[in-house]
C-alpha cells in the first residue's frame, strides 16, 4: 500500500469516527420535539387557580374565550428578566387586538412581589410556584427551563411555543397567525 494511500484511509477513518461523535453527542443533548398538546393536558389548564401577588386570586377559567400568551419567568432567570420589557409592549398592543398577556412565575412569592415593587409591567402576574415547572412540562417543554412562552388562540388551543427567550417581533407574528 503507497503512503497517500495509507494517508487517506486513515484520513478518512479519522474523519468517520469524528463524525460519529459528533452527532451522538448532538443526539444527547438536542432537545426533543414537543409532543402534541393532548386535550385533557390543554384542558386541566383551564382548572388551575393561582395567587396573585398583590392578593387574590386568578382563575385560569376566566381567561378562556380570548387569545392569550401566557409567560412562565422567574426573578432569578435573566433571560427572562431581560425578556419582560418586549412582553410588556407587546401586551399593550395585543390587548387593542383583543388579546390578554398573563404572566406566571415560577418563583418564590416574596421575590416576585419585591421585584414587582421595583420594575412595573402592565399585565397581570399570577404565582405558579414550582407548580409552574410541571405546568409547563404539560405545555411542551420537556425540560421545564425558563423562560417560556405559549399563545392559545380564542378556542383555548394551543398555536405557539418558545422555550428561551422572545421578542417583540416574535410575539407580533403569533399574533398575526390567530387573525389570519
Amino acid at each position: 500500500m503507497t503512503g497517500d494511500r495509507r494517508a487517506w484511509i486513515i484520513g478518512g477513518v479519522g474523519a468517520l469516527a469524528a463524525l460519529a461523535g459528533a452527532w451522538s453527542a448532538w443526539r444527547r443533548h438536542s432537545v426533543p420535539a414537543a409532543p402534541a398538546l393532548a386535550a385533557p393536558d390543554a384542558n386541566r389548564l383551564w382548572l388551575l387557580r393561582f395567587e396573585r401577588p398583590e392578593g387574590g386570586e386568578l382563575v385560569m377559567e376566566q381567561w378562556q374565550g380570548k387569545p392569550l400568551l401566557i409567560n412562565f419567568w422567574a426573578t432569578w432567570c435573566p433571560p427572562c428578566i431581560t425578556e419582560l420589557p418586549e412582553i410588556n409592549r407587546f401586551a399593550l398592543e395585543f390587548a387593542q387586538q383583543g388579546g390578554r398577556v398573563l404572566g406566571l412565575a415560577v418563583d418564590r412569592p416574596e421575590s416576585v412581589r419585591e421585584f414587582l415593587g421595583r420594575v412595573k409591567l402592565d399585565f397581570p402576574i399570577a404565582l405558579a410556584g414550582l407548580e409552574g415547572t410541571d405546568i409547563i412540562r404539560r405545555l411542551g417543554n420537556l425540560q421545564g427551563a425558563l423562560p417560556y412562552s405559549v399563545m392559545f388562540d380564542a378556542r383555548g388551543e394551543l398555536r405557539h411555543r418558545k422555550m428561551g427567550q422572545t421578542h417583540l417581533g416574535e410575539l407580533q407574528q403569533w399574533a398575526a397567525t390567530l387573525r389570519a
